[in-house]
């Protein structure tokens, strides 16, 4: 893995740190935040505010995601992200993302000024989408995940669990670099929440340092999710900040580089405080 990698003038320097990538779901029906930003303004005022509150990544998602989650069209997405991320681009200076499955929608917003591709499906929902990076030239975010949204959380059957999603993200590594890729453009995710069940989220969350073999960047997203839900028996996503800080705390233990949060101002002091117990400077 490059210990450098520098996305639109910002050096991610892995290792050194952990980095926060901020949420701004763009969508009525997201899991925590359905409904909140996706419109220009609330979307920009609320990038502002995460960007402030020390993100260094804003990840666009115009297509919910959430267990069940009915996929919209194509036109449906590119409207959500593309009205929203014309803006924010003109008012953000660090990499926005964009959380999506489509190539043409991926294409479309690394050509409206995105700097990233975050793809819940690793690249394997759609063909076109490790050749269609590869000739943006843009890093990519691999996840680990089966099925749809729809159909995942019937997926949870795994002889090895561990051993399944490594070789999983070690394939599509592969594939990536086939399609033109290069290795220090592809950060990988384990997937929490997609296709695992409460206990193999907890599994995945003790055994991030499984996954650093792989040589790539970890992204972990454990934010709100109904796991910490469970254990709190809190059914209020926006009340989980805390079991999110566990969660985090965690992952930065046992070697994440990137947390996909909600809470950015919150999980920034946890970030501090982690990074200065379990990197050593």
């Amino acid at each position: 893995m490059s210990p450098v990698w520098t996305i639109k003038e910002r050096s991610f320097n892995w290792g050194s740190r952990t980095y926060l990538m901020g949420v701004l779901n763009v969508t009525p029906d997201s899991f925590s935040d359905g409904g909140e930003f996706n419109t220009p303004g609330t979307a920009l005022a609320q990038a502002q505010q995460l960007v402030s509150a020390g993100a260094d990544i804003i990840d666009i998602g115009g297509q919910s995601t959430r267990p069940g989650a009915v996929q919209i069209s194509q036109t449906e997405e590119l409207d959500r992200i593309l009205s929203v991320l014309e803006l924010l681009r003109s008012h953000i200076a660090v990499p926005i993302s964009v959380d999506t499955t489509r190539a043409a929608v991926a294409k479309a917003a690394i050509s409206a000024g995105a700097d990233i591709v975050n793809d819940i499906s690793g690249g394997t929902f759609d063909a076109a989408m490790l050749p269609t990076v590869a000739e943006v030239n843009v890093p990519i975010v691999l996840m680990h995940t089966r099925g749809t949204p729809q159909t995942m959380q019937q997926m949870t059957d795994y002889q090895n669990l561990l051993l399944e999603i490594s070789e999983f993200l070690d394939n599509q590594i592969k594939q990536a670099i086939a399609c033109g890729i290069s290795k220090d453009k592809i950060i990988i995710d384990p997937g929490i929440g997609f296709a695992k069940n409460y206990a193999q989220n907890l599994e995945i969350l003790r055994n991030i340092s499984t996954f650093s073999p792989l040589n790539c960047p970890i992204l972990v997203g454990a934010s709100r999710k109904s796991f910490i839900g469970r254990i709190l028996n809190q059914p209020d996503p926006k009340a989980r900040v805390w079991g999110t800080a566990a969660a985090c705390t965690s992952a930065i233990a046992a070697g994440a580089d990137i947390l996909r949060v909600h809470d950015v101002k919150e999980m920034h002091d946890v970030c501090r405080v982690a990074d200065a117990i379990f990197r050593v400077p």
